[in-house]
C-alpha cells in the first residue's frame, strides 16, 4: 500500500494500463481485419517488400530500377518525402522569421507587405497553392531552348538547373548538361509548401516577439543597441521559449502536407505507395507502412525540438 500512494509510481501504472488497453484495441482491430481478407479469399501480409516492383520511379535520391523489391521502391520514395521535408523547414523557417521580424520594422512598406504575405497565403488551401505553382512551371516558364541563364541557373519546364560542385549547367541541343537539375513537381511542391507553412511560422515569430516585456526594448536601447542588435541579442532570444512548441506544430503540419505530393506528379511515399497498392492488392499493408513512417517522422521531429526547447530554456535559480 505504500508504493501505491506514491503518485509518481501510480502514475507509471496508469500509463501502463493505458498502454496495455490501447495495445490490446490493435491487436483485435488487426485480428478481425485479417479473418475478414481470409474470409473473402484476399491476400495479406509484407511478402510482397521482397518482389520486383516492376515499375521506374522518375526521380529520386537513388538510383532505382524497375527490377528491384518494392521495399527498396519504398525507401526511395521516404528519401522523396525526407528531401521535401528537410528542405522545406529550412525554407520556411528562414522565410517565417524573415517575416515575422519584418512586422516590426518601422518601415510601413515593409510592415504591409508582411501583413499582406501572411493574410494572403496563410487563407489559400495549401492543395490550391501546390497546384498553382505547378502550373506556373509547366505552362508559364520558358521552354529549354529559349530560356536565357541567371546566375548560373536555369529556371524552365523542365525544372530548375543549379550549379553543383563547380559543375556549371549548360544548354546542350534540346536539354541542359551539367550541374543539378529538380523537376517542376518537386519545385512545385518545395515551393507551395515552403510558402504556405511561413505565413504561419511568421505569426508565431511575431507572438513571440511581442510576448517580450516592453521594458527589454527600452533597456537595450538605453545601453546604445541598434534595433537590429536589440532583436538579435535580446528579443529573440527570450522569444523562443514561445516561439519553439507551435514551431514545432508547424514542422510535423509541412511534413505531414508532403503527402499532398501525389496532386502534383511528384513521386514521394504516398505516391509509391498508391502505385504499389494498385499492383499488389495490399492496401492494409501499404497503409500501415505509411502510417508507421510518418508517425516516426512526427516523433523524430518531436524529440528533437523538445531537445532544443530544453537547451533554449531560460535557466532559473
Amino acid at each position: 500500500m505504500a508504493l501505491w500512494r506514491n503518485q509518481k509510481i501510480r502514475g507509471w501504472i496508469y500509463q501502463l494500463l493505458v498502454l496495455l488497453l490501447v495495445a490490446f484495441c490493435i491487436a483485435v482491430l488487426a485480428n478481425n481485419t485479417l479473418e475478414n481478407m481470409r474470409i473473402r479469399g484476399i491476400q495479406s501480409g509484407f511478402g510482397f517488400l521482397w518482389q520486383p516492383a516492376g515499375f521506374d520511379i522518375s526521380e529520386s535520391l537513388f538510383s532505382f530500377e524497375s527490377t528491384q523489391s518494392y521495399w527498396k521502391a519504398f525507401l526511395t520514395g521516404f528519401g522523396n518525402t525526407l528531401r521535401v521535408a528537410v528542405l522545406g523547414i529550412i525554407l520556411t523557417t528562414l522565410l517565417g522569421v524573415l517575416l515575422g521580424v519584418g512586422r516590426f520594422s518601422r518601415n510601413v512598406l515593409i510592415r504591409g507587405l508582411c501583413l499582406t504575405y501572411v493574410e494572403t497565403f496563410r487563407n489559400i488551401p495549401v492543395l490550391l497553392q501546390l497546384l498553382m505553382w505547378y502550373l506556373i512551371c509547366v505552362e508559364l516558364l520558358p521552354d529549354v531552348m529559349d530560356a536565357e541563364p541567371f546566375l548560373g541557373m536555369y529556371l524552365t519546364k523542365a525544372g530548375l538547373a543549379l550549379p553543383w560542385f563547380g559543375d556549371m549547367p549548360v544548354k546542350a541541343g534540346f536539354g541542359i548538361n551539367g550541374g543539378i537539375t529538380v523537376s517542376p513537381e518537386f519545385l512545385a511542391l518545395l515551393l507551395g509548401l515552403t510558402l504556405y507553412t511561413a505565413s504561419y511560422i511568421a505569426e508565431i515569430v511575431r507572438s513571440g516577439i511581442a510576448s517580450v516585456p516592453r521594458g527589454q526594448h527600452e533597456a537595450a536601447m538605453a545601453l546604445g543597441l541598434s534595433r537590429a542588435q536589440t532583436m538579435r541579442l535580446i528579443q529573440l532570444p527570450q522569444a523562443l521559449r514561445v516561439i519553439i512548441p507551435p514551431l514545432t506544430n508547424q514542422y510535423l503540419n509541412l511534413t505531414k502536407n508532403s503527402s499532398l505530393a501525389v496532386a502534383v506528379g511528384y513521386p514521394d511515399l504516398v505516391s509509391i505507395a498508391n502505385t504499389s497498392i494498385n499492383q499488389t492488392g495490399r492496401a492494409v499493408e501499404c497503409i500501415a507502412l505509411i502510417m508507421l513512417i510518418y508517425l516516426s517522422l512526427s516523433l523524430l521531429t518531436s524529440v528533437l525540438m523538445n531537445a532544443y526547447n530544453r537547451h533554449a530554456a531560460i535557466k532559473e535559480r
